[in-house]
């Protein structure tokens, strides 16, 4: 074969592998786009539910007790000492 045919062969598989990455991109991002609409209509975002609004909020963190700050407290104890040798 000849330069010509060779870069002629070369330039039609370049193009041939670039229209398929752009049409395989074009399909996602079009089934994603499409996935997010479906989405949105049959399960709308939790923060507009009339039922979350009228609960007041409660927090859930409460304070540690004695048992929990002792084992905390040895952790870090024993920790510190493990560094220092």
């Amino acid at each position: 074969m000849q330069q010509h045919d060779l870069l002629r062969e070369g330039l039609v598989l370049m193009g041939l592998g670039m229209g398929f990455v752009f049409v395989f991109l074009t399909i996602l991002v079009l089934s994603m786009m499409l996935m997010s609409t479906l989405v949105n209509r049959f399960q709308p975002p939790a923060g507009t539910s009339s039922n979350a609004a009228s609960r007041p909020a409660t927090s859930t963190l409460t304070s540690p007790d004695d048992e929990t700050l002792a084992v905390i407290s040895a952790a870090v104890h024993r920790y510190r000492g493990a560094c220092r040798s």
